[in-house]
Protein backbone atom coordinates (compact mmCIF):
# COMPACT_ATOMS: atom_id res chain seq x y z
CA UNK A 1 0.00 0.00 0.00
CA UNK A 2 1.41 3.43 -1.15
CA UNK A 3 1.24 6.52 0.73
CA UNK A 4 -0.51 9.19 -0.74
CA UNK A 5 0.30 12.53 -0.33
CA UNK A 6 -1.60 14.40 -3.30
CA UNK A 7 -5.29 13.24 -3.51
CA UNK A 8 -7.96 15.79 -4.15
CA UNK A 9 -11.69 16.10 -4.43
CA UNK A 10 -12.84 19.12 -6.23
CA UNK A 11 -16.47 20.79 -7.07
CA UNK A 12 -16.74 22.78 -10.64
CA UNK A 13 -15.90 26.38 -9.36
CA UNK A 14 -18.63 27.74 -11.22
CA UNK A 15 -21.60 26.38 -8.98
CA UNK A 16 -21.54 22.65 -9.29
CA UNK A 17 -21.34 20.75 -6.49
CA UNK A 18 -18.43 18.20 -7.03
CA UNK A 19 -19.56 16.27 -10.07
CA UNK A 20 -16.83 13.71 -9.76
CA UNK A 21 -17.98 12.73 -6.46
CA UNK A 22 -20.98 11.13 -7.52
CA UNK A 23 -19.67 8.55 -9.51
CA UNK A 24 -19.18 6.77 -6.73
CA UNK A 25 -21.91 4.07 -5.32
CA UNK A 26 -21.34 5.47 -1.87
CA UNK A 27 -23.98 5.02 1.03
CA UNK A 28 -26.35 7.76 0.94
CA UNK A 29 -27.57 7.90 5.31
CA UNK A 30 -24.08 8.31 6.84
CA UNK A 31 -24.27 12.09 5.94
CA UNK A 32 -28.45 12.56 5.81
CA UNK A 33 -28.82 11.43 9.30
CA UNK A 34 -30.61 8.28 10.43
CA UNK A 35 -33.74 7.41 12.29
CA UNK A 36 -37.50 7.68 11.33
CA UNK A 37 -37.24 11.43 11.31
CA UNK A 38 -34.40 11.74 9.21
CA UNK A 39 -35.86 9.45 6.44
CA UNK A 40 -39.17 11.31 6.59
CA UNK A 41 -37.22 14.58 5.75
CA UNK A 42 -35.36 13.22 3.18
CA UNK A 43 -38.53 12.18 1.55
CA UNK A 44 -40.09 15.62 1.92
CA UNK A 45 -37.03 17.58 0.93
CA UNK A 46 -34.66 15.09 -1.03
CA UNK A 47 -31.08 15.99 -1.85
CA UNK A 48 -29.86 15.35 -5.37
CA UNK A 49 -25.94 15.53 -6.14
CA UNK A 50 -27.05 14.93 -10.00
CA UNK A 51 -25.11 17.92 -11.97
CA UNK A 52 -28.86 18.80 -13.45
CA UNK A 53 -30.25 19.50 -10.36
CA UNK A 54 -27.10 21.80 -9.13
CA UNK A 55 -27.48 23.93 -12.14
CA UNK A 56 -31.30 23.85 -11.44
CA UNK A 57 -30.22 25.63 -7.51
CA UNK A 58 -27.74 27.59 -8.90
CA UNK A 59 -29.98 29.12 -11.82
CA UNK A 60 -33.42 29.19 -9.33
CA UNK A 61 -30.94 31.27 -6.66
CA UNK A 62 -30.29 33.34 -9.78
CA UNK A 63 -34.10 33.85 -10.61
CA UNK A 64 -34.87 34.74 -7.26
CA UNK A 65 -32.41 37.35 -7.68
CA UNK A 66 -33.65 39.09 -10.76
CA UNK A 67 -37.42 38.48 -9.66
CA UNK A 68 -36.70 40.47 -6.69
CA UNK A 69 -34.84 42.91 -8.56
CA UNK A 70 -38.24 43.30 -10.91
CA UNK A 71 -40.75 43.34 -8.28
CA UNK A 72 -38.93 46.12 -6.54
CA UNK A 73 -38.25 47.77 -9.77
CA UNK A 74 -42.00 48.43 -10.16
CA UNK A 75 -42.98 48.81 -6.86
CA UNK A 76 -40.56 51.83 -6.58
CA UNK A 77 -41.62 52.84 -10.20
CA UNK A 78 -44.92 53.42 -9.24
CA UNK A 79 -43.99 55.15 -5.67
CA UNK A 80 -42.24 57.29 -7.67
CA UNK A 81 -44.95 58.41 -9.80
CA UNK A 82 -47.24 58.79 -7.41
CA UNK A 83 -44.63 61.59 -5.67
CA UNK A 84 -43.99 62.91 -8.53
CA UNK A 85 -47.79 64.06 -9.38
CA UNK A 86 -47.80 65.23 -6.22
CA UNK A 87 -44.24 67.23 -6.80
CA UNK A 88 -46.78 69.34 -10.05
CA UNK A 89 -49.17 70.24 -7.54
CA UNK A 90 -47.13 71.42 -4.53
CA UNK A 91 -44.29 72.79 -5.54
CA UNK A 92 -41.84 70.54 -2.74
CA UNK A 93 -38.88 70.71 -3.57
CA UNK A 94 -38.45 68.51 -0.42
CA UNK A 95 -40.53 65.76 -2.08
CA UNK A 96 -38.82 66.62 -5.65
CA UNK A 97 -35.39 65.26 -3.96
CA UNK A 98 -37.21 62.49 -2.29
CA UNK A 99 -38.82 61.30 -5.80
CA UNK A 100 -35.39 61.17 -7.19
CA UNK A 101 -34.10 59.62 -5.04
CA UNK A 102 -37.06 56.58 -5.63
CA UNK A 103 -35.67 56.96 -8.99
CA UNK A 104 -31.76 56.32 -8.33
CA UNK A 105 -32.79 53.93 -5.98
CA UNK A 106 -34.86 51.78 -8.61
CA UNK A 107 -31.96 52.99 -11.12
CA UNK A 108 -29.58 50.81 -9.39
CA UNK A 109 -31.63 47.55 -10.32
CA UNK A 110 -30.83 47.74 -13.30
CA UNK A 111 -26.50 47.00 -12.89
CA UNK A 112 -27.75 44.36 -10.35
CA UNK A 113 -29.90 42.80 -12.98
CA UNK A 114 -26.96 42.78 -15.40
CA UNK A 115 -25.06 40.96 -12.69
CA UNK A 116 -27.07 38.13 -12.05
CA UNK A 117 -27.70 38.22 -15.89
CA UNK A 118 -23.79 37.82 -16.59
CA UNK A 119 -23.32 35.45 -13.51
CA UNK A 120 -25.10 32.58 -15.77
CA UNK A 121 -22.60 32.61 -18.14
CA UNK A 122 -20.33 29.31 -17.91
CA UNK A 123 -16.81 29.68 -17.01
CA UNK A 124 -14.29 29.47 -19.71
CA UNK A 125 -10.82 29.51 -20.65
CA UNK A 126 -10.27 33.02 -19.59
CA UNK A 127 -12.56 33.34 -17.10
CA UNK A 128 -12.07 29.82 -15.33
CA UNK A 129 -14.05 30.82 -12.25
CA UNK A 130 -17.08 31.64 -14.23
CA UNK A 131 -18.85 35.78 -13.48
CA UNK A 132 -19.96 35.09 -10.31
CA UNK A 133 -17.62 38.41 -9.53
CA UNK A 134 -19.88 40.67 -11.60
CA UNK A 135 -22.40 40.48 -8.78
CA UNK A 136 -20.05 42.01 -6.02
CA UNK A 137 -18.92 44.59 -8.33
CA UNK A 138 -22.66 45.46 -8.81
CA UNK A 139 -22.43 46.27 -5.45
CA UNK A 140 -20.11 48.26 -5.29
CA UNK A 141 -22.42 50.86 -8.08
CA UNK A 142 -25.16 50.87 -5.22
CA UNK A 143 -22.87 52.11 -2.40
CA UNK A 144 -22.14 54.98 -4.94
CA UNK A 145 -25.75 55.39 -5.38
CA UNK A 146 -25.93 55.38 -1.65
CA UNK A 147 -23.34 57.94 -1.50
CA UNK A 148 -24.96 59.86 -4.02
CA UNK A 149 -28.52 59.73 -2.40
CA UNK A 150 -26.46 60.67 1.00
CA UNK A 151 -25.27 63.87 -0.84
CA UNK A 152 -27.99 64.98 -2.15
CA UNK A 153 -30.23 64.51 0.79
CA UNK A 154 -27.70 67.07 2.53
CA UNK A 155 -27.39 69.10 0.03
CA UNK A 156 -31.18 69.44 -0.12
CA UNK A 157 -31.47 70.27 3.25
CA UNK A 158 -28.84 72.80 3.37
CA UNK A 159 -30.19 75.12 0.77
CA UNK A 160 -33.86 74.39 2.33
CA UNK A 161 -32.11 75.30 5.15
CA UNK A 162 -30.69 78.57 4.06
CA UNK A 163 -33.55 79.75 1.83
CA UNK A 164 -36.87 78.43 3.06
CA UNK A 165 -39.68 78.30 0.22
CA UNK A 166 -43.51 77.78 0.90
CA UNK A 167 -45.10 74.44 0.27
CA UNK A 168 -48.83 73.93 -1.06
CA UNK A 169 -50.98 71.31 -0.46
CA UNK A 170 -49.31 70.02 2.76
CA UNK A 171 -51.94 67.14 3.35
CA UNK A 172 -50.76 65.81 -0.11
CA UNK A 173 -46.91 66.25 0.34
CA UNK A 174 -46.89 64.27 3.89
CA UNK A 175 -49.62 61.35 2.49
CA UNK A 176 -46.88 61.31 -0.42
CA UNK A 177 -44.27 60.68 2.21
CA UNK A 178 -46.03 58.12 3.32
CA UNK A 179 -46.16 56.35 0.41
CA UNK A 180 -42.81 56.97 -0.45
CA UNK A 181 -42.21 55.20 2.91
CA UNK A 182 -43.78 52.16 2.62
CA UNK A 183 -42.71 51.44 -0.96
CA UNK A 184 -39.35 51.57 0.19
CA UNK A 185 -39.50 49.98 3.18
CA UNK A 186 -41.77 46.50 1.86
CA UNK A 187 -38.79 46.50 -1.14
CA UNK A 188 -36.31 47.29 1.05
CA UNK A 189 -37.19 44.11 3.24
CA UNK A 190 -37.81 41.66 0.11
CA UNK A 191 -33.94 42.62 -1.31
CA UNK A 192 -32.83 42.10 1.73
CA UNK A 193 -34.53 38.84 2.57
CA UNK A 194 -34.17 36.94 -0.96
CA UNK A 195 -30.15 38.54 -0.65
CA UNK A 196 -29.78 36.93 2.31
CA UNK A 197 -31.83 33.74 1.64
CA UNK A 198 -29.45 33.76 -1.70
CA UNK A 199 -25.82 35.03 -0.34
CA UNK A 200 -25.97 38.31 -2.29
CA UNK A 201 -24.25 40.80 -0.36
CA UNK A 202 -24.80 43.32 -3.50
CA UNK A 203 -28.99 42.58 -3.10
CA UNK A 204 -28.48 43.06 0.73
CA UNK A 205 -26.63 46.33 0.11
CA UNK A 206 -29.67 47.61 -2.84
CA UNK A 207 -31.97 46.52 0.03
CA UNK A 208 -30.02 48.96 2.25
CA UNK A 209 -30.40 51.33 0.00
CA UNK A 210 -34.29 51.23 -0.48
CA UNK A 211 -34.26 51.94 3.30
CA UNK A 212 -32.52 54.91 3.23
CA UNK A 213 -34.50 56.57 0.72
CA UNK A 214 -37.28 55.46 3.18
CA UNK A 215 -35.98 57.45 5.73
CA UNK A 216 -35.96 60.39 3.70
CA UNK A 217 -39.81 60.12 3.01
CA UNK A 218 -39.81 59.86 6.63
CA UNK A 219 -38.28 63.35 6.92
CA UNK A 220 -40.60 64.81 4.15
CA UNK A 221 -43.82 63.78 6.24
CA UNK A 222 -42.18 65.21 9.28
CA UNK A 223 -41.02 68.53 7.58
CA UNK A 224 -44.65 69.00 6.50
CA UNK A 225 -46.21 68.39 9.95
CA UNK A 226 -43.38 71.10 11.08
CA UNK A 227 -44.25 73.97 8.45
CA UNK A 228 -48.36 73.04 9.44
CA UNK A 229 -47.29 74.14 13.05
CA UNK A 230 -45.62 77.56 11.72
CA UNK A 231 -41.87 76.33 11.44
CA UNK A 232 -40.65 76.64 7.90
CA UNK A 233 -37.38 74.81 8.72
CA UNK A 234 -38.76 71.81 10.13
CA UNK A 235 -38.09 70.01 6.74
CA UNK A 236 -33.98 71.00 6.20
CA UNK A 237 -33.25 70.22 10.11
CA UNK A 238 -35.31 66.70 9.83
CA UNK A 239 -33.55 66.22 6.53
CA UNK A 240 -30.08 66.60 8.31
CA UNK A 241 -30.65 63.80 10.69
CA UNK A 242 -32.23 61.35 8.12
CA UNK A 243 -28.40 62.23 6.30
CA UNK A 244 -26.73 61.23 9.29
CA UNK A 245 -28.62 57.91 9.57
CA UNK A 246 -28.28 57.38 5.49
CA UNK A 247 -24.12 57.78 6.43
CA UNK A 248 -25.00 54.47 9.21
CA UNK A 249 -26.86 52.94 6.37
CA UNK A 250 -24.00 53.56 3.97
CA UNK A 251 -21.24 52.34 6.48
CA UNK A 252 -23.28 49.22 6.79
CA UNK A 253 -23.64 48.72 2.77
CA UNK A 254 -20.22 49.95 2.23
CA UNK A 255 -18.47 47.18 4.67
CA UNK A 256 -20.85 44.27 3.71
CA UNK A 257 -19.75 45.13 0.19
CA UNK A 258 -15.83 45.29 1.26
CA UNK A 259 -15.82 42.21 2.88
CA UNK A 260 -17.49 40.68 -0.23
CA UNK A 261 -15.01 41.87 -2.21
CA UNK A 262 -11.80 40.91 0.27
CA UNK A 263 -13.42 37.42 0.39
CA UNK A 264 -14.23 37.40 4.42
CA UNK A 265 -16.86 34.74 5.19
CA UNK A 266 -18.51 34.54 8.77
CA UNK A 267 -15.70 32.83 11.32
CA UNK A 268 -18.95 30.49 12.06
CA UNK A 269 -18.82 29.18 8.45
CA UNK A 270 -15.31 27.90 8.77
CA UNK A 271 -15.99 26.70 12.35
CA UNK A 272 -18.55 24.43 11.03
CA UNK A 273 -16.65 23.00 7.94
CA UNK A 274 -14.06 21.74 10.71
CA UNK A 275 -15.72 20.14 13.05
CA UNK A 276 -17.32 18.48 9.78
CA UNK A 277 -14.53 17.44 8.21
CA UNK A 278 -12.78 16.50 11.70
CA UNK A 279 -16.32 13.57 11.72
CA UNK A 280 -15.39 12.65 8.43
CA UNK A 281 -14.48 8.79 8.91
CA UNK A 282 -10.71 8.85 7.56
CA UNK A 283 -9.50 12.15 8.29
CA UNK A 284 -6.95 12.68 11.51
CA UNK A 285 -6.48 15.75 11.02
CA UNK A 286 -7.88 19.07 9.67
CA UNK A 287 -5.53 21.18 7.91
CA UNK A 288 -5.41 24.68 5.29
CA UNK A 289 -9.18 25.98 5.63
CA UNK A 290 -9.83 28.29 3.19
CA UNK A 291 -13.74 29.87 1.95
CA UNK A 292 -15.02 32.29 -0.08
CA UNK A 293 -17.98 34.27 -1.74
CA UNK A 294 -18.02 34.23 -5.62
CA UNK A 295 -21.06 36.09 -5.83
CA UNK A 296 -24.01 34.10 -3.84
CA UNK A 297 -21.80 30.76 -4.14
CA UNK A 298 -19.64 29.67 -1.26
CA UNK A 299 -16.39 27.80 -2.54
CA UNK A 300 -14.18 26.14 -0.07
CA UNK A 301 -10.57 24.77 0.00
CA UNK A 302 -9.15 22.25 2.90
CA UNK A 303 -6.38 20.04 3.28
CA UNK A 304 -7.58 17.08 5.22
CA UNK A 305 -4.89 14.49 7.04
CA UNK A 306 -5.39 10.62 6.01
CA UNK A 307 -3.38 7.20 6.95
CA UNK A 308 -0.29 7.46 4.48
CA UNK A 309 -0.64 3.82 4.22
CA UNK A 310 -3.90 3.59 2.26
CA UNK A 311 -4.03 2.91 -1.39
CA UNK A 312 -4.46 6.59 -3.81
CA UNK A 313 -8.27 4.90 -4.26
CA UNK A 314 -8.53 4.58 -0.06
CA UNK A 315 -7.69 8.55 0.43
CA UNK A 316 -9.90 9.43 -2.53
CA UNK A 317 -12.63 7.80 -1.33
CA UNK A 318 -11.74 9.89 1.77
CA UNK A 319 -11.85 12.98 0.20
CA UNK A 320 -14.70 12.56 -1.62
CA UNK A 321 -16.45 11.80 1.63
CA UNK A 322 -15.05 15.10 2.88
CA UNK A 323 -16.42 16.51 0.09
CA UNK A 324 -19.87 15.30 0.66
CA UNK A 325 -19.82 16.52 4.50
CA UNK A 326 -19.15 19.92 3.10
CA UNK A 327 -21.87 20.31 0.88
CA UNK A 328 -24.26 19.04 3.24
CA UNK A 329 -23.01 21.25 5.97
CA UNK A 330 -22.78 24.44 4.46
CA UNK A 331 -25.27 26.20 3.30
CA UNK A 332 -24.80 27.95 -0.85
CA UNK A 333 -21.61 25.75 -0.86
CA UNK A 334 -21.43 25.10 -4.76
CA UNK A 335 -17.95 23.39 -4.70
CA UNK A 336 -14.64 22.14 -2.54
CA UNK A 337 -11.70 21.31 -3.58
CA UNK A 338 -10.34 18.70 -0.90
CA UNK A 339 -6.48 18.18 -0.55
CA UNK A 340 -5.21 14.85 1.75
CA UNK A 341 -1.88 14.63 2.91
CA UNK A 342 -0.51 11.33 4.98
CA UNK A 343 -0.98 12.09 8.13
CA UNK A 344 2.90 11.21 8.85
CA UNK A 345 3.85 13.29 7.05
CA UNK A 346 7.12 15.80 7.03
CA UNK A 347 7.49 19.68 7.11
CA UNK A 348 9.49 19.47 4.43
CA UNK A 349 7.51 17.14 1.77
CA UNK A 350 6.58 20.53 1.00
CA UNK A 351 9.20 22.57 0.75
CA UNK A 352 10.18 22.21 -3.22
CA UNK A 353 6.82 24.43 -3.56
CA UNK A 354 6.96 26.51 -0.40
CA UNK A 355 9.36 29.39 -1.60
CA UNK A 356 6.56 29.87 -4.57
CA UNK A 357 3.75 30.57 -2.51
CA UNK A 358 3.28 34.37 -1.00
CA UNK A 359 4.18 35.70 2.35
CA UNK A 360 0.84 34.85 4.12
CA UNK A 361 0.81 31.36 2.72
CA UNK A 362 0.92 29.13 5.67
CA UNK A 363 0.77 31.14 8.39
CA UNK A 364 -2.05 30.20 11.14
CA UNK A 365 -5.77 31.87 10.85
CA UNK A 366 -6.79 34.53 12.97
CA UNK A 367 -9.71 33.34 14.72
CA UNK A 368 -10.74 36.57 15.21
CA UNK A 369 -11.31 37.40 12.14
CA UNK A 370 -9.58 40.83 11.78
CA UNK A 371 -11.76 43.74 12.54
CA UNK A 372 -12.46 45.21 9.08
Amino acid sequence: MGATPHVEAAGPPEGHHGGHAHDHAHDHDHQHGHGLLARLRHLVVPHSHDLADQIDDALEADSRGTRALGVSLVGLGLTAAIQAVVVVVSGSVALLGDTLHNVADAATAIPLFAAFVLARRPPNRRYTYGYGRAEDLAGVAVVLAITLSAGAAAYEAVRRLLSPQPVHHLWAVALAGVIGFIGNELVARYRITVGRQIGSAALVADGLHARTDGFTSLAVVVGAGGVALGFDRADPVVGLLITLAILGVLRQAAREVYRRLMDAVDPELVATAERTLAEVPGVREVGELRLRWLGHQLLAEVAVHVDGRQTVAEGHAVTVAAEHALLHALPRLSGALVHADPADSHPTDHATVAHHKGPAAGRPADPAGGTP
